[in-house]
């Protein structure tokens, strides 16, 4: 009972020295709303960067051409060293005849002008199908493909693939250097605020020390201001998460530039970057705050 009385106190202390500092509570909530929606773009930006990169993983596909003399044998030796190239995750092998059969499916004119052709001079190939773990290595992998003997062409859209890979990997890099900074920047914010509410509040806290307070009475209201403002500065954030995420998707449509980069559905995945959001700013005004107190009043 008297552990929950001396935090309820913490509380009211708490809420009473923001309100008595309004203007310096005002300040730190204004920087902390302003970093963190910064952060939370910077994360939705991030998640759906990594999200457009694994569909890329699972959609893209290695598509190996054969020669036309390619023997029954050698395509089974070619399955053989498939499987041997550790960034090969599955393969499809497809016949001269099942390419045309299937694309007689999606074309019945194409399937006439496929049918005046025999097997002998037939423009159409046999084919493997290639998925790959690591797109990262997905230049490599095709590389080392092109190489074996009866591969005649090997084609996965290297060009395009490329530049999205770099300028995927790019865009991370940056999003996450700007989240770890902002937070940082954010804790220092705190750490001035709550330094100078302490140095309003030295009379006060000489007091508590002289009739025998602990140093966790002394810190910890500091600690709580440091969530409230955590707290507070979180609300816009939040709200613009929420609703300007929903917007942005249905203005365009789910996509964003083509229909390669899809984007993630708002729910629930605007509520999940609202409680890291939330998350974000307790623990950056309570770290904040928490620094404050031990540097500045060495208790």
């Amino acid at each position: 009972m008297k552990m929950f009385r001396m935090l309820g106190r913490s509380i009211r202390d708490a809420f009473k020295s923001s309100i008595r500092n309004f203007s310096l509570s005002l300040a730190s909530i204004s920087c902390i709303t302003i970093t963190l929606i910064i952060v939370a773009v910077a994360i939705i930006a991030s998640v759906n960067v990594e999200n457009v990169t694994e569909k890329l993983e699972k959609d893209l596909t290695i598509v190996v051409f054969m020669e036309n003399d390619t023997t029954e044998k050698e395509i089974d030796n070619i399955k053989e060293t498939f499987a041997k190239i550790k960034n090969i995750d599955t393969y499809e092998f497809k016949s001269k005849i099942t390419v045309k059969n299937e694309m007689k499916k999606e074309s019945e004119i194409l399937g006439t002008v496929l049918d005046t052709f025999d097997s002998d001079d037939s423009p159409l190939k046999d084919t493997f199908q290639i998925k790959v773990k690591e797109i990262e290595n997905i230049s490599d992998t095709a590389k080392t493909i092109e190489k074996l003997d009866k591969v005649a062409v090997v084609r996965y859209g290297e060009g395009m693939v490329d530049k999205l890979i770099k300028a995927f990997s790019s865009i991370q890099k940056v999003t996450y250097g700007i989240v770890i900074a902002l937070i940082i920047v954010t804790v220092f914010l705190i750490i001035n605020t709550i330094k100078l509410t302490i140095t309003t509040r030295k009379r006060e806290i000489s007091i508590m020390r002289l009739v025998g307070a602990s140093n966790f009475t002394i810190k910890t209201p500091f600690i709580i201001e440091g969530m409230i403002l955590g707290i507070f500065g979180s609300i816009i954030p939040i709200a613009l998460t929420i609703y300007g995420y929903k917007a942005f998707y249905n203005h365009f449509g789910g996509h964003l530039f083509s229909q390669v980069i899809v984007l993630i559905k708002p729910l629930p995945f605007a509520y999940m970057i609202s409680l890291i959001v939330l998350g974000i700013g307790i623990l950056v005004g309570m770290i904040g705050s928490a620094s404050a107190v031990k540097k500045y009043l060495k208790v």
